[in-house]
């Protein structure tokens, strides 16, 4: 089997409202709180794109990337998938014109944390299509638009349930909340697939 799986809010936690919250003080800037919950830096206070992209190449915001911690359990189920002979495909939309190189920033922290993979594919901003012209069985991600655009092409969809998503989330046929629950919905796809190429 074939799993897409991405990096930011699924594989690890963005701490969005710290950094930005640092740096909005450290500039004595004018922005307030809007959505704590927000899975966009842009949605979290009342600022542009423009300011958003200041704060990242600029003010230190990469950092809130290069040092986001693992979600629990995240490593050791894409251990066990590769043991059980699974592809695992890193699925990113991060871009060049926030990261630079995105593909580099990505397997620099996947590697330091010794999260396994097969293959790396970043600044993706079609995932839906992505999986169908890839044959991926799987979709693991916690956007909504990502997991309803796979599920569209007859990709199973697993939603990385996050405050942002939690009231979408039954949009999603497979979800969970946490790293076993992910685990858990993978392997009842698994099972469905082999029992379906089984006939």
């Amino acid at each position: 089997m074939k799993i897409a799986v991405d990096i930011d809010d699924t594989l690890n936690i963005l701490e969005r409202v710290r950094y930005a919250g640092e740096y909005i003080r450290r500039n004595q800037l004018p922005f307030t709180l809007k959505d704590p919950d927000a899975n966009a830096f842009v949605d979290v206070y009342d600022w542009t794109l423009d300011d958003v992209l200041k704060f990242v190449r600029e003010g230190g915001g990469i950092t809130a990337f290069t040092d986001a911690p693992v979600r629990k359990g995240a490593r050791e189920a894409l251990a066990r998938w590769k043991e059980e002979g699974h592809e695992i495909v890193i699925l990113t939309s991060r871009l060049p014109s926030w990261f630079a190189n995105p593909e580099k920033i990505s397997r620099d922290w996947l590697e330091k944390r010794r999260i396994p993979y097969d293959e790396l594919v970043a600044d993706c901003q079609d995932k839906g299509k992505y999986c169908e012209e890839h044959h991926v069985d799987v979709l693991i991600d916690d956007r909504i638009e990502h997991c309803l655009a796979a599920q569209s092409r007859g990709v199973a969809a697993v939603l990385a349930v996050t405050k942002a998503t939690v009231s979408r989330a039954r949009e999603v046929r497979y979800g969970g909340a946490n790293w076993k629950q992910i685990d858990m919905a993978v392997h009842h796809i698994a099972g469905l697939i082999a029992r379906r190429n089984a006939l």
